[in-house]
Formats: C-alpha cells, sequence, structure tokens
C-alpha cells in the first residue's frame, strides 16, 4: 500500500481563481503605472497560468518589465491574496469525510507551486489542516517542484509515495521525482503522456481503489 499521498492544490484539491484574480486585479488597479493598472486579471488568465512557478508567471502577465520589477509587482500582489483567499477561498473538490478517511491510512501533503502562505490560507478556509502531515511549496525552495517534491518526502522520512496532480508539469515533476503520478481528470488540466501515467482519477473519492491498484 502506497504509505504517503502528495496532493498538488489549485485543480487538485480545489479551484480559487475567482478569488486569486480579484486580488491581483486590485493590487494592479492601485499602482500608478498606466499600463498595469488598466489591467484585468481573469479567471481564464489563471487557468492559464495555474501551476507554473510564480517567476513565471510574473513574465507571463508582466512582459513589459524586467524581470526583478515584474517579481516585485507579483510579489504585492501574492501578499494581497494570501488573506483575500484565506477569507474568500474557493471550491473545494475534496469534502472532509473523502480526507478524514485518507488520512486514517496513509499520510496526506501537499507541494505546489505557489507563494509562502498560500497553502496556509487553502488549510484555513477548508478547515483541512489536521489531516495533513506538512506542505512545502516553491516559495520555500524557489526550485522545480520535482526537488520540492523529493526536499519534502526527505524532511518527513518518506519513501513511498504517490503523487495526486492536474496538468503535465505536475506529471513531469512526479517522474522526475520518482514517484507514481495519478492525473485528476477533473482538474484544469491534461496529460500529453497518457501512456506514463499510472493512474486517472475523476474525483477524489476514487483515489483510495486507485492508490490500491499501484
Amino acid at each position: 500500500m502506497t504509505e504517503s499521498i502528495i496532493f498538488d492544490l489549485d485543480g487538485t484539491l480545489w479551484d480559487s481563481s475567482d478569488s486569486v484574480a480579484e486580488a491581483w486585479t486590485t493590487v494592479l488597479r492601485q499602482q500608478d503605472d498606466p499600463a498595469i493598472s488598466s489591467i484585468t486579471v481573469t479567471k481564464e488568465n489563471m487557468f492559464a497560468i495555474m501551476g507554473k512557478a510564480m517567476d513565471e508567471i510574473a513574465a507571463i502577465l508582466f512582459p513589459m518589465l524586467n524581470a526583478d520589477t515584474q517579481m516585485e509587482l507579483l510579489q504585492k500582489c501574492m501578499d494581497h491574496e494570501n488573506g483575500y483567499v484565506a477569507q474568500h477561498g474557493g471550491s473545494l473538490f475534496a469534502d472532509e469525510m473523502v480526507l478524514s478517511d485518507l488520512a486514517k491510512n496513509r499520510r496526506l501533503f501537499i507541494v505546489s507551486n505557489c507563494q509562502k502562505g498560500y497553502i496556509e490560507a487553502f488549510l484555513t478556509f477548508s478547515g483541512f489542516g489536521r489531516y495533513f502531515t506538512d506542505h512545502m511549496c516553491w516559495g520555500d525552495t524557489l526550485k522545480p517542484k520535482s526537488f520540492t517534491i523529493r526536499e519534502l518526502m526527505t524532511r518527513n522520512g518518506c519513501t513511498d509515495a504517490a503523487y495526486v496532480g492536474d496538468t503535465q508539469g505536475d506529471c513531469d515533476a512526479s517522474y522526475d521525482a520518482g514517484i507514481p503520478f495519478i492525473h485528476a481528470a477533473y482538474g484544469f488540466g491534461s496529460i500529453s503522456t497518457p501512456d506514463r501515467v499510472n493512474a486517472s482519477i475523476s474525483s477524489l473519492d476514487l483515489l483510495s481503489v486507485t492508490l490500491d491498484k499501484l
């Protein structure tokens, strides 16, 4: 039996795209540069960048700025976002009963390409903190997701895990980290290399059955 489950966050455990788009747009409206203050971040924008590292997102959203200024502006957006998302949240893809059942036999973790404080915002809004042993993000390591997965596993003495995510990037990171991948087919992304995917699930309540088959 797979001892641990490591979850992606956006598109796997929840969808906070509306709240994040609103939070970022609020910050951009406050900027003096008209080229920036006129930008409206939409839910569709969020879907296009979900799962990417934060420096990649900054380059996509603010191509008119140099790299340092891109990250300074994105940091302002993220600082406002964490508090906003903790209060307004998003649509949860997992209910408490599912996570409670999974946590009876396995340790649960989260690894996401997000900033520090975002996973905590999810746990605050959802109330699911007691079901997760640990979490780590891009903001902690400033490294690719595969590195962050291995760091979290090392920190927790985890030698047998599977990663659950919804995008090709999640799939690649999982295999680069040397662990099985389970595709959350209900999420934001698709997988272009299905032959490499160990399993696919249509809802999290099917995860236990899928893990038992790995």
